[in-house]
């Protein structure tokens, strides 16, 4: 009977650690990933940043200002006279 008693209490007692071992390892594992999530989160806000500054630069480079000046300036293009102009319709 003792015996019976020693190993129902060992029994349980084996089950109770490994219970404890998964518990940690779980909680390890989440906290990896947590990680791996914020260091994502950092990434996307980084390229967020990056995407804003494109679009500003794209805003900027496609200006219909800024498109006439480079091409009198580096193409030396120049309106034509309003007589020169040829209409087209589709």
């Amino acid at each position: 009977m003792a015996i019976k008693r020693f190993l129902t209490v060992a029994g349980l007692m084996t089950v109770l650690l490994i219970s404890a071992l998964v518990v940690i390892y779980s909680k390890y594992y989440s906290r990896l990933l947590f990680i791996k999530i914020q260091e994502q989160e950092r990434a996307l806000d980084q390229y967020e940043v990056e995407w804003g500054q494109l679009q500003l630069e794209l805003t900027t480079l496609t200006e219909e200002n800024r498109v006439e000046l480079v091409a009198r300036k580096n193409l030396k293009l120049r309106v034509p006279l309003r007589e020169k102009i040829v209409y087209i319709k589709p």
